[in-house]
């Protein structure tokens, strides 16, 4: 979160800041493009990705449909113990990240946390979809959590976390799907958002 969508990314600029050569930025470019994070503009270098308003309700839509899926996946029978284990300490994260009033350890968290519930399904193809969703989310619900902290504590949005990890792990899908129904997603996001 720390470039915005839409600013310009100088091979020079990031090499100094690193301290590395070009090389390796230029493959570090090359792989965020592949990702959807950068884009490569012809004659006119490398911009911080931009996704207009329609993106990324498309985006939330295909996350929040994927996710029912993996749910549904998932508790078609009894949840992987160890998987399950892994969504409760990405919860924890949330919670901690909450008490530390740390912006990018609860943006981390929140994304360990969406993958994590993903990853209950046991289906790594689905996993593979997955991830570049939450990846070119990754900036705009980071703001979305920025701007719910500005309405709400913190502390608010771990609760919701501890009540969807709660509900997965009581095993109902019907309360689960109703629990991803109500998270949340897209609550805080303003109109600045919108390109």
């Amino acid at each position: 979160g720390v470039l915005r969508p839409g600013e310009r990314l100088v091979e020079e600029q990031l090499t100094r800041r690193f301290g590395i050569s070009r090389a390796p930025v230029r493959e570090a470019l090359r792989l965020l493009g592949q990702q959807g994070l950068v884009e490569h503009l012809p004659r006119r270098g490398v911009r911080v990705a931009e996704l207009s308003a329609d993106d990324i309700t498309e985006l939330f839509g295909l996350r929040d449909a994927l996710e029912r899926y993996a749910v549904e996946t998932a508790l078609a029978t009894t949840p992987d113990p160890v998987k399950l284990a892994v969504l409760e300490e990405a919860t924890e994260r949330i919670e901690r990240a909450a008490r530390e009033d740390s912006a990018l350890d609860r943006a981390d968290a929140h994304r360990e946390f969406h993958v994590a519930l993903v990853d209950l399904a046991g289906h790594r193809h689905l996993l593979r979809v997955y991830e570049p969703v939450i990846m070119q989310l990754q900036l705009y619900m980071a703001a979305n959590m920025r701007r719910e902290a500005e309405q709400r504590s913190p502390a608010e949005g771990a609760r919701r976390h501890r009540r969807l990890y709660e509900t997965v792990a009581s095993g109902d899908p019907v309360a689960v799907l109703a629990a991803l129904a109500t998270h949340g997603a897209q609550t805080y996001l303003g109109p600045e958002l919108e390109h």
